[in-house]
């Protein structure tokens, strides 16, 4: 990572903010009364070209809190058995814990304002984050409360495919359906798309490329 300064290329790629890539698992729509089950998160970098790229992954598993709701057929598209001690997970405040860590030592290091939510669909996640965050009291949230990257949008625009697996399969990438409803796994083709579509961006746009190295 670049040493914290408000001039590194990845501060200045985008407006200050840190994108990072969150997929939750949950147990119905609402965030509000749904059980958060799972959450991922991918950090990114830029390579010595300018070109972004994964940096590194963090997950858990949360134990739902006290009173949520899960409905039975969010575990049936998810495959998820919230009451398997197999799953290790966290409480809620210690596994946004434990995601947020790694995030703020990266926002301090590229020199941020502050993490910006990329996800597909990213008006879910968020919410679901930000629930999570108002329940547990927890006052050092490094994401923007409202702000986000969605990249239904993107890749509607670069693609011409909203659901993620076509989209990732329309930007040459793999995608293994049995492996899709995992928040590791769908955070992890989510971060691809987003870097191929800001790459691709970027090396059409060679103006960035001067902008970033300055």
């Amino acid at each position: 990572m670049s040493s914290a300064n408000n001039t590194t290329p990845m501060a200045r790629r985008f407006r200050g903010f840190l994108p990072v890539i969150i997929d939750v698992e949950t147990g119905g729509f609402n965030a509000q009364t749904d059980a958060l089950l799972e959450i991922a998160a991918v950090l990114l970098a830029l390579d010595e070209g300018g070109r972004i790229r994964i940096d590194q992954t963090v997950s858990t598993h949360v134990h739902p809190f006290s009173g949520a709701n899960i409905e039975p057929k969010a575990l049936e598209i998810t495959g998820i058995r919230p009451d398997s001690p197999l799953r290790a997970a966290r409480e809620e405040r210690d596994a946004l814990g434990y995601i947020f860590t790694p995030i703020r030592q990266a926002v301090k290091a590229y020199g941020c304002t502050r993490a910006i939510l990329v996800g597909h669909n990213a008006f879910f996640d968020l919410g679901f984050l930000n629930a999570a965050v108002e329940r547990t009291g927890i006052k050092r949230n490094p994401f923007h409360l409202f702000s986000s990257f969605d990249t239904v949008s993107l890749a509607g625009l670069a693609y011409g495919q909203t659901v993620l697996a076509k989209a990732v399969e329309a930007a040459g990438l793999k995608w293994d359906s049995s492996e899709a409803h995992s928040a590791v796994y769908d955070a992890k083709r989510t971060a691809e798309l987003f870097c191929q579509i800001v790459n691709r961006w970027d090396a059409l746009n060679p103006d960035m490329q001067i902008r970033l190295s300055l």
